[in-house]
């Protein structure tokens, strides 16, 4: 379903960095108050690694500040379950096939067991489930016929049963990249095929041997379509011709952006006004890779660490700039993450007891914090920034809860601020986390950390000192820490 606008009016102060123009311009959606999104979604032969986790993450939170600033949300992000081959290249093995033997399964047994395998990574990371969700074998047909009007314009053409793109007949070719045709190396991931007119063409439908077990019937004979047909043919069917935002990897560019907008806008259909591409991961400052033996699933991270410690650790970098996984990575995402939650939690648990009122003082400096966390989202999605501010918003909340008690009304704004930035637009207070909202066994908590504290007062006025101290150790071992205050003692964890 299509996210709903908010309550605002949609902000017109956003601005972003557009791959295409190489510089920082202002967001002006094709239709009022809406927003059409294309994401490049995932390849399911494997599970998802570190990479996907970078790119989800980072379009999410666009896509969240959106909705926030006002906007309706239709975000699309498309599943490709036939037609990647090995290598990103025009000939061998698809990727789905290859898997589906060494694992004695239908490719489409594989496809299911993979895509379901990336919804629960996402789930984990707190991502949005997107608006649609189109796979590519669920749109064969609307494939064959971008591919006929390619055709019948002189931009394609048919060889041995396979459809290649004429990449000389397009001569923009290559203007997101800045790569020109003429500079662009031939041959250096296959051995350049006898049927193409220039080893440049790329496949648009693929002739199918009699071993190859994903195969549709088309206009050519009995094949499937090329990688990159996909989201040209998806992204026009749901979002239409000019939509807004095109999303992807910085790996993506080229070729398969580059050949996606070739594909449509050479078919006549104005294609993505925006581009915007998300940089790489680095761990151990090496770029991840299979080949150098770093290559980690999302899996096996969030078996290690906090699922919402590894978002916090993401929206930590722009989404432009690399982001370094590592275990100092992880313990400084680790320590600024329990920062922020316990704050919330402290303010959550004032709440109960708060008296009616404001805070005037407060009140000026969460409104500060706020207006510099929206500016930050406003110029290109500035996640660091935005962090900032929630630090400092928690800085000045500790300061006055460590000298007292705000008002309610305060207090509810100050929650509100967490949750609605921290919260809603960069995702780091999932449902259910501890110390903040919806944790079921919250109210026994409370009830047995209220029975343990007055167990330790009654320990103090009775001068057993050991054992109160004993006590107050045993929670600190659980990460409980009791502060005395004027006002009696309180815990936070």
């Amino acid at each position: 379903m299509t996210h709903p606008a908010q309550s605002r009016e949609p902000d017109p102060n956003i601005v972003l960095y557009d791959t295409m123009q190489r510089r920082k311009v202002p967001f002006v959606p094709s239709t009022p108050g809406r927003v059409g999104m294309y994401l490049c979604g995932p390849t399911v032969y494997s599970d998802a690694h570190l990479g996907h986790a970078k790119k989800e993450v980072a379009f999410d939170v666009i896509r969240r500040a959106l909705l926030h600033f006002g906007y309706a949300v239709r975000y699309v992000a498309n599943i490709t379950d036939v037609g990647h081959l090995q290598n990103d290249s025009d000939d061998g093995e698809d990727k789905i096939a290859r898997r589906a033997a060494l694992e004695q399964l239908e490719p489409m047994e594989v496809a299911d067991k993979y895509f379901w395998s990336f919804v629960k990574d996402m789930d984990a990371l707190n991502i949005l489930k997107p608006s649609i969700n189109p796979r590519a074998t669920g749109h064969i047909g609307e494939q064959i016929a971008l591919i006929e009007e390619l055709i019948e314009r002189g931009h394609a053409y048919e060889s041995a049963g396979s459809v290649y793109f004429d990449v000389r007949s397009w001569p923009e070719y290559g203007k997101l990249s800045g790569r020109k045709l003429d500079d662009q190396e031939e041959g250096t991931r296959e051995a350049v095929r006898e049927e193409k007119r220039d080893p440049r063409d790329f496949a648009l439908w693929k002739n199918a041997g009699p071993e190859h077990l994903m195969r549709w019937d088309s206009p050519w004979g009995v094949g499937f379509p090329g990688w990159h047909i996909e989201c040209s043919a998806m992204s026009l069917k749901y979002l239409g011709e000019g939509f807004d935002i095109h999303g992807g990897g910085l790996d993506l560019q080229f070729p398969h952006h580059e050949a996606e907008i070739a594909q449509a806008e050479a078919a006549g259909h104005p294609f993505a006004r925006y581009w915007m591409h998300n940089n790489m991961l680095t761990i151990g400052g090496e770029k991840m890779s299979k080949s150098k033996g770093n290559f980690t699933t999302i899996q096996d991270v969030l078996a290690q660490h906090d699922a919402m410690v590894v978002r916090f650790l993401l929206v930590g970098s722009h989404y432009r700039s690399v982001t370094e996984f590592s275990q100092e990575a992880f313990e400084g995402a680790r320590n600024g993450y329990r920062r922020l939650t316990e704050a919330l939690g402290e303010v959550e648990r004032r709440m109960k007891d708060a008296p009616a009122g404001s805070d005037v003082a407060l009140d000026a400096k969460v409104a500060a914090h706020v207006q510099a966390f929206e500016d930050a989202m406003r110029d290109d999605f500035n996640t660091p920034k935005a962090v900032a501010a929630l630090f400092g918003l928690t800085t000045d909340v500790n300061a006055a809860l460590g000298a007292g008690t705000p008002g309610r009304d305060t207090l509810e704004r100050v929650q509100e601020a967490y949750m609605s930035l921290g919260g809603g637009v960069l995702g780091l207070f999932a449902e259910g986390l501890p110390a903040t909202r919806g944790k079921d066994d919250a109210p026994v908590v409370d009830a047995l950390m209220e029975l343990v504290l007055k167990a330790r007062q009654n320990y103090r006025l009775t001068k057993q000192y050991a054992e109160a101290d004993t006590l107050r150790d045993t929670l600190a071992g659980v990460g409980v820490t009791v502060e005395d205050t004027k006002d009696g003692p309180r815990w936070k964890r």
